[in-house]
């Protein structure tokens, strides 16, 4: 079967729009994903900023309880 001209312009013309397709598939992708992963990081910001107060109220309150055992056994030796 041989090609002419206007079957290989046509066969152009499909590819280009095939590509074109794929391209704006591809940006609409791209604006999806950048507006989901700024949500996720606003709210994992959020929850690292919970779970930090958090961790201190712990620590602090396993310093205080450390302090009181400390002092009670220094009080009875």
């Amino acid at each position: 079967m041989a090609w002419t001209d206007e079957r290989l312009d046509d066969l152009s013309r499909r590819v280009d729009q095939g590509f074109a397709r794929v391209d704006a598939d591809l940006r609409d992708l791209r604006s999806e994903m950048r507006a989901g992963i700024g949500g996720l990081r606003a709210e994992l910001g959020g929850e690292i900023a919970a779970l930090r107060f958090t961790l201190l109220r712990v620590g602090g309150g396993i310093m205080v309880g450390l302090v009181g055992v400390i002092g009670a056994v220094l009080v009875s030796a």
